[in-house]
Order: structure tokens, then C-alpha cells, then sequence
């Protein structure tokens, strides 16, 4: 019995003896893409590298990428917040009507095409708005991507007559008002199902950026790509990336200054420039492809702009009748927008 009791006590002097700043963790995060997209490449995985580094080894990061903990792209969020993974990059729009305020930021040429200076708008406004929308996990950053573009079977869009009948994949409610409005018949669908549906003929095309068109294989499954005239985007997406916030808050106080130490502004503005150097890549992958790329002139994009103004009008009526004060949002999306673009 002494014997066992002085093991005990050596056993227990010995876990005592370590301190609690040496305790290390492993966090998995999950994303819905291919780890060669654009987000993943040049944001998600250096952040993970980054952190790793910054703890000197003692926090490691786990990237899943095409949703391999289960799951799927809509429903990334409840996973997160209810612990199911320790953090991941979420598209409130997949949920729509669950966070109707980031829909500000999403409205038809809200932003510029510059995805770094979206996002930095983008954490600015949810700085001021959309906080109590993400209580319930710990919010990393927040941010936009670049221009979303009109990638289509068949010839290019050219005028807005051109939309009547085409069935177009649209990843958020405002990008698919904006789609009905143009004359087409909106499929709203999460990005992983874009390809197939385009294969099957389930949509004649759809919206979205250039970084993705590698990857989604949009070279071979569309034949021509249409950007709207102009430094504003046609369209844009909100995204958070985020962490499970009892994960969080358990660790120790300096690993989570590493975590604090990569998040915020600067960081939202990052994970938006990841964006902007894959709509390069995307860009030069459908240009050496032969595909049709098409800019609309500046007449049929006043159009658009036109009927994108509509789309606005419409939804601060909605938001307004729901009970929200939606035409303060809308110009807090624009303030910040323009006061980055000031910078």
C-alpha cells in the first residue's frame, strides 16, 4: 500500500509539475471545397501553417477539406457551434433566412471586385451589425470573395434578353433575386453540387466566382464566362470562418492570443485577397482553354445595375416588414464599402 501510495504520489507530483501553458491541442477544421481552390490554397491553409508556427507547435491544425467530418455545406455551421467539428468556413447564405442582416452586404453590386477590400468592409460591418447573429460561436473572420461571373453552357451572355429561360445555379437568396429579376429561373444550390448539375443538365449554368472554375471544372462543363462592365461586383457572397466557442474559451490564455493574433480586420482581409489571387489563376485557366470570355458593355450593365437596384428596394421592403431597420444596413454596407475603398 505504501509503495502504491508513493507512486501515486510521485504520478501526481510529476502532472502537477507541468505547467498548464504547456498543454497542447489539436483543432480539425472542415471546408467544402477542393484544398487546390483558391481559399484553401492561399488562406485556410497558411492560417492553419501560421498558428501552428506562432504556438510554437503547441496548437495543431487539421484541414478537411469536401466536407470529410461529415456533413454538408448548409449545415456547417450547427456542426461548429454544436462541437461536432472544432471550426470551419461557413456560408450563412446556404441557410437563407437564418442570417437575413449579412444579406446586406451580398446585395447586386454592393461591392467592388476587389475581395480584399469587400472583406474588409465585410468585418467592418459585422462588426457594427452582425455580432449577436454569431454568439454562439467564436467568430475568426469574416469576408467576401471577388466578382461572381455568369458561367453558362452555349454562347455568352451579351444583353439582358439573353437570361430569359436559362436555368442558373445561384448560391444566396440575393444573388437568386437578382437572377429571377434578370429574366432566368434561379436554382439555389451549395457549390459542391454545381458540377454535377451542370453535367445532368439540371441548370444551364450559374454564378460564381472565377477561382472556382478550375476546380468545378467549368472549362469542360460550360463554354463561355460573362463579367459585368465596371469596378462593381454583379454579385457577391458572404462567408465567416469560424471556431466552436467552448473550444475556444478552453484554451489556455496564450493560445488563444494566437488565435486572437489571427483574427479580425487584417485577417478578413486576407482570407479576401485569397480571392483575388485565385480569380487570376481561375481567369487565366479559362483564357488558355479556349473558352468564351465576355465583358458586358457599359449600356447592358447600366441594365442590370438597373434592375440590381430593384432587387435592393425589394428586399429593404422585406427586411423592413420582418422587422429589421434594413435601410440602415443597407447603408452601413455601403459606408463601409466606400470607407475602405477611401483608405
Amino acid at each position: 500500500m505504501k509503495t502504491l501510495l508513493t507512486a501515486a504520489a510521485i504520478t501526481l507530483t510529476g502532472l502537477m509539475a507541468i505547467p498548464a501553458t504547456a498543454q497542447e491541442v489539436t483543432l480539425r477544421f472542415q471546408h467544402f471545397v477542393s484544398p487546390n481552390s483558391a481559399n484553401p490554397k492561399y488562406f485556410i491553409e497558411p492560417w492553419a501553417q501560421k498558428v501552428e508556427e506562432e504556438s510554437e507547435g503547441r496548437i495543431k491544425v487539421e484541414i478537411y477539406p469536401f466536407m470529410q467530418l461529415g456533413g454538408s455545406a448548409p449545415n456547417q455551421y450547427d456542426l461548429v457551434r454544436d462541437g461536432v467539428i472544432d471550426g470551419g468556413w461557413v456560408i450563412p447564405g446556404y441557410q437563407p433566412g437564418r442570417f437575413p442582416e449579412a444579406e446586406a452586404m451580398e446585395l447586386p453590386f454592393m461591392t467592388s471586385k476587389s475581395g480584399e477590400e469587400a472583406s474588409t468592409a465585410a468585418w467592418d460591418f459585422t462588426q457594427a451589425h452582425l455580432m449577436d447573429d454569431f454568439a454562439d460561436v467564436h467568430l475568426i473572420a469574416a469576408h467576401m470573395h471577388g466578382p461572381g461571373i455568369v458561367h453558362k453552357k452555349g454562347p455568352p451572355v451579351e444583353e439582358v434578353s439573353d437570361f430569359d429561360g436559362l436555368k442558373l445555379r445561384g448560391p444566396s437568396r440575393p444573388a437568386t433575386l437578382l437572377l429571377k429579376k434578370l429574366g432566368a429561373t434561379p436554382v439555389g444550390m451549395a457549390v459542391p453540387a454545381f458540377p454535377e448539375a451542370l453535367a445532368r443538365g439540371v441548370v444551364d449554368g450559374g454564378v460564381i466566382t472565377w477561382e472556382m472554375a478550375p476546380s468545378l471544372k467549368l472549362d469542360e462543363l460550360t463554354d463561355s464566362h460573362t463579367d459585368v462592365a465596371g469596378d462593381r461586383a454583379l454579385y457577391n457572397l458572404y462567408f465567416v470562418w469560424v471556431m466552436n466557442k467552448k473550444v475556444y474559451e478552453g484554451l489556455p490564455d496564450d493560445l488563444r492570443a494566437v488565435i486572437d493574433a489571427n483574427s479580425g480586420r487584417e485577417t478578413s482581409a486576407w482570407a479576401g485577397k485569397a480571392h483575388d489571387l485565385g480569380d487570376r489563376d481561375g481567369h487565366a485557366v479559362m483564357e488558355a482553354d479556349g473558352n468564351a470570355i465576355t465583358e458586358l458593355s457599359p449600356e447592358v450593365t447600366e441594365e442590370i445595375k438597373a434592375l440590381g437596384a430593384e432587387v435592393t428596394q425589394d428586399w429593404i421592403a422585406e427586411m423592413t416588414e420582418r422587422g429589421l431597420d434594413a435601410q440602415t444596413l443597407y447603408d452601413d454596407a455601403k459606408a463601409a464599402v466606400e470607407a475602405v475603398e477611401a483608405e
